[in-house]
């Protein structure tokens, strides 16, 4: 324990670390806050969870898609010059979602303006996971796993209380005032966020824009992170519909948030534990072995008699999320290729992001049609791909060097 602790407190102690976590934690929130309050909200002013899902979906989509395009932008023209005017677009967009549903226009605008909202939200994710191996090269270089765990450790705790905000403004103001909340936070988190000396520090890489069009996508290990990643983020975003509507199932919608965030607080405690150890066996191993756990906790779900069982299942589902992930990000950073970083992380969160979109859309459909175990028995079978994708692709993740095919 005291080991485990100490490594922490050595990445805390490298300077500037300590101050940009603490910065960028507000303009982060968001990504706790936007897919829960975007079903709540259009469930509420659509009534079906179909339509919720669906601009749910649209939103998760564009994020995912246009994810790798900024991030190449950010590694050609610089940080600040590229964040701050998507940020401006992206709060405008999802003020006019709300404007809109609140007027009751039709659930095809509600849609395109989830997209447009999602097109320019900023990868914080990938600009801060590339900033650590700067920040720790010349103090702890061989704590970046531990950086990386403690990174999405954060984003798990973001995940648990930004779906419990978004819970309580939704019921005890309404179910808008998440979605009006939210830009203000990446737009206040960013002011924060930019003055700090590593970010102003930013440098382009010399070897930026040399990758020809394919960019970061010219390393095999990249092409199977993103593989992999997708159904893996197709059984998260069918758990984030399922559980909502296990919750109304049960009679106590409100709770709908507590579930959720129980889930994403397993996660963080399967996360701590990863960093807290010492690794010595091939990343790409691990990420296989960490896979191959993942499916086996959402079938139990589908059997929850009641919301206390679910949220003690849920807790232990979550466990295997952020260690895989954080394996993910580390082999990530080593497969880039030189002055694509930022958009090398991009690609796994944009796979992940289109995979929870999709799985958004699929669990509200069945959900909508069929029963909430439906959504799990969907999430399990997603988490059982990603496992095979890994155990047949894991050499690809060795860190090799770039490849020159196309092909994937």
């Amino acid at each position: 324990m005291n080991g485990a602790r100490e490594r922490y407190a050595r990445v805390l102690r490298v300077p500037h670390a300590r101050a940009l976590l603490l910065a960028e934690l507000p303009a982060r929130l968001p990504i706790g806050i936007n897919g829960l309050a975007i079903v709540l909200f259009c469930r509420e002013h659509t009534g079906s969870y179909a339509s919720a899902g669906a601009v749910a979906a649209g939103f998760g989509l564009a994020v995912g898609l246009t994810s790798p395009l900024i991030g190449r932008l950010i590694d050609r023209r610089g940080l600040a010059r590229v964040v701050v005017p998507f940020s401006i677009v992206h709060a405008i967009a999802l003020w006019a979602l709300v404007a809109c549903g609140l007027s009751d226009v039709p659930v095809g605008a509600l849609f395109a303006l989830a997209v447009a909202a999602g097109a320019f939200i900023p990868p914080l994710g990938s600009i801060s996971r590339a900033m650590w191996p700067r920040i720790l090269a010349r103090e702890e270089p061989g704590l970046l796993a531990t950086a990386l765990a403690l990174e999405g450790v954060m984003i798990e705790l973001i995940f648990v209380t930004g779906p419990l905000l978004t819970a309580a403004l939704a019921v005890l103001i309404d179910p808008a005032a998440p979605l009006i909340l939210s830009p203000l936070l990446l737009l206040g988190g960013l002011c924060g966020f930019l003055v700090q000396p590593p970010v102003r520090a930013w440098v382009i890489s010399a070897h930026a824009g040399s990758h020809g069009a394919l960019g970061a996508l010219r390393s095999a290990g990249i092409r199977t992170l993103i593989l992999t990643t997708a159904p893996m983020g197709f059984c998260f975003g069918a758990m984030e519909v399922t559980l909502p509507a296990f919750s109304e199932h049960e009679g106590h919608r409100p709770l709908a948030g507590v579930l959720v965030a129980v889930w994403s607080f397993g996660s963080a405690i399967g996360g701590l534990a990863y960093g807290a150890r010492s690794w010595s066996d091939p990343a790409a191993r691990r990420y296989a072995r960490l896979a191959a756990l993942l499916p086996i906790g959402y079938l139990p779900l589908a059997l929850a008699p009641s919301i206390p069982v679910m949220a003690g299942l849920a807790l232990l589902a979550g466990v295997c999320i952020a260690p895989t992930l954080t394996a993910g990000n580390q082999i990530a950073g080593d497969v880039a290729p030189e002055g694509a970083e930022t958009e090398a992380y991009t690609w796994p969160t944009m796979s992940l992001v289109a995979g929870i979109a999709v799985g958004n859309w699929v669990a509200g459909v069945l959900v909508e049609s069929g029963s909430w175990q439906l959504g799990c028995l969907a999430a399990a079978g997603a988490a059982s791909v990603a496992a095979l994708l890994a155990a047949l692709r894991w050499r690809t993740l060795s860190g090799a060097p770039v490849v020159q095919e196309a092909a994937l």
